[in-house]
């Protein structure tokens, strides 16, 4: 029987913050980690079962049938969601808009935004019903400022920004938190995404400089789960000491 911690839910969970942040709240949480690939979710699943009750949902966030139909098949212990991290997300491609790959734009759109709403769809019906819930959506500093060739991937994150604040208003009623966590630099496996297995052009993003790494953000996540229940850390953006703004980072 699955103990009475409270209940997380994670995208994305099986590589960098989702990772982290999968790690960082199994000592607090009882966890739904959710991912694409079904090989890492069983091994993270290995790993934290002796901290806490674990259960995978192995899914395509962009794929909404998919989405709907594994939430909702969860038992109904597993149902009373109290957490929501919406972490799964991605750039591909780093182009001028004229010299843009239209299924780079439709990855970005369908992962980032699409996906992020699917998941929302089939958890907040349970918040709703419970009166009470906390989404935290994982944007990024690039949700904040438009840097060059950025276009597509910095629209993706300031829809989720407008999102966050779209549902902060209209849940707000129903007794839901909303949290944005908008991170800068932070070292994963994100560039080799962006730059398509690139490991040299990765590597450069990161050179001379000192990033975040998914453990950093992780614990800011933690902190923003953790805070009283009257107090909502509605918006906080994370930086590495080194960087002051999307494009300002101080390299030695």
């Amino acid at each position: 029987m699955r103990d009475k911690k409270k209940i997380a839910l994670i995208t994305g969970a099986t590589s960098g913050i989702g990772e982290s942040t999968s790690i960082e709240l199994a000592s607090q949480f009882s966890l739904i980690l959710c991912g694409r690939n079904q090989y890492k979710l069983k091994e993270l699943s290995e790993n934290l079962k002796d901290k806490t009750d674990v259960i995978t949902l192995n899914f395509d966030v962009r794929d909404q049938q998919d989405v709907k139909e594994k939430i909702g098949s969860l038992d109904n212990s597993w149902k009373n969601i109290d957490v929501l991290v919406n972490n799964a997300g991605n750039a591909h491609g780093l182009d001028l808009f004229h010299e843009g790959k239209i299924e780079d734009w439709d990855m970005m759109i369908d992962t980032n935004v699409k996906g992020l709403l699917y998941v929302s769809k089939s958890v907040i019906n349970y918040m709703i019903k419970n009166n009470k819930g906390h989404i935290i959506n994982i944007g990024s500093i690039a949700g904040k400022e438009v840097y060059q060739k950025g276009n597509i991937y910095c629209a993706s994150k300031f829809a989720v920004d407008a999102i966050s604040q779209g549902m902060r208003i209209d849940l707000n009623k129903y007794n839901i938190k909303i949290s944005q966590v908008n991170p800068g630099l932070v070292e994963t496996n994100f560039s080799m995404v962006r730059f398509k297995n690139d490991e040299v052009r990765s590597k450069s993003v990161y050179s001379g400089v000192n990033p975040l790494i998914g453990e950093d953000v992780a614990k800011v996540i933690s902190y923003v789960v953790n805070c009283p229940d009257n107090v909502n850390i509605s918006d906080i953006t994370v930086l590495a000491k080194s960087q002051a703004s999307s494009t300002v980072v101080n390299r030695n």
